[in-house]
């Protein structure tokens, strides 16, 4: 095992897992290998950055917060990516764009809107953000196989959390405007991390998928959190998803 630790993760080549979730609370990461992995053991923390591996159904699995937005979350998949990591699923939450979505339902992201930052600084604004076709497809059958409310399409990820609120920023018509555009477009729900997550698999040669638990009303009404839904139902369908790879 090599003692080079990556600088931000802090772990080193053969200490984690090739199948990771990837939480942005530090303390679901905790939460999860707690109460899902068999023999779970933490493996490093620093910053917004805590991992923890163990087993699910007695394959070897991973969880690694990833903090909040892009730039963190970026950071996270390729310095992942450098230690040896093959398999990604992002598991969080989101705000219901679409009318149809309640709070407590599954989104399962095809590819995602890209109205961050950070992928911008990887590659020009017309190559799309992509979810790995076979990740999307083993989150699908594992939502369908327990029997769980979910939905299958775009996603929508961004910088500013408040910025879905039109009286937060300066252009309120325009706010309205652009997720009314959204809406009629089909866009599913909006979070923070998938389209870089999703820019950079595609480049670095990984599988990359993202599942989120909705727990925002519609934007139409003004995208307020309601309650926050249990994620049980959320992580195993991730995590009988991520074991369906043999890596």
């Amino acid at each position: 095992m090599s003692e080079e630790r990556e600088y931000h993760i802090g772990i080193a080549l053969g200490e984690i897992p090739p199948l990771v979730l990837l939480p942005g609370d530090p303390d679901r990461a905790r939460k999860i290998a707690e109460s899902f992995f068999e023999n779970a053991r933490e493996i490093a923390k620093n910053r917004e950055y805590w991992s923890f591996k163990g087993e699910y159904n007695g394959v070897p699995v991973a969880v690694c917060s990833t903090g909040i937005g892009c730039p963190s979350a970026a950071i996270a998949i390729e310095e992942l990516i450098h230690v040896g990591c093959k398999v990604f699923i992002r598991v969080g939450t989101a705000g219901a764009i679409n009318s149809s979505i309640q709070a407590g339902d599954l989104v399962i992201f095809t590819g995602s809107v890209r109205e961050d930052g950070t992928s911008k600084q990887y590659v020009p604004i017309n190559f799309p953000a992509v979810a790995d076709f076979e990740v999307v497809e083993a989150l699908r059958k594992a939502a369908e196989d327990r029997g769980l409310k979910h939905h299958v399409g775009i996603g929508h990820s961004k910088d500013a959390f408040y910025s879905e609120h039109s009286d937060y920023t300066t252009d309120p018509s325009g706010t309205k405007k652009r997720w009314n555009i959204l809406k009629r477009s089909g866009v599913l729900a909006t979070e923070m991390e998938a389209a870089s997550l999703f820019i950079i698999g595609q480049l670095r040669g990984v599988k990359v998928g993202t599942v989120c638990t909705v727990i925002g009303e519609p934007v139409e009404k003004e995208a307020k959190i309601t309650f926050k839904p249990p994620i049980d139902n959320m992580i195993l369908t991730a995590l009988d998803a991520l074991i369906s790879f043999k890596v």
